[in-house]
């Protein structure tokens, strides 16, 4: 599995229909796509949200942003994450 970080940016539409239904909704979707929120943030600043999530590659996670677009009316951003031991090792 490979840690990914969706940012988050909310209209005023996709803020309007913020719910707890929602959210739960979009883990669901994750679990679909063979993946696993590990937490999600409410940020102040550039982004509105953050979420950390498990996937299994680079498509699920491609499905997983837009599926969550869709879902939700937010615009995510997504970045693949490589732990700092890995980091390390590869510009050693």
């Amino acid at each position: 599995m490979t840690t990914y970080f969706l940012f988050g940016k909310y209209c005023v539409d996709s803020l309007k229909k913020a719910n707890s239904k929602r959210t739960a909704q979009a883990y669901k979707l994750i679990q679909k796509l063979g993946g696993k929120i590990k937490s999600v943030h409410a940020l102040l600043g550039e982004n509105d949200i953050i979420i950390q999530a498990e996937l299994p590659g680079t498509k699920a996670a491609l499905k997983a942003s837009l599926g969550l677009t869709r879902l939700t009316g937010i615009g995510f951003t997504t970045s693949e994450a490589v732990p700092v031991s890995e980091f390390d090792k590869i510009v050693k």
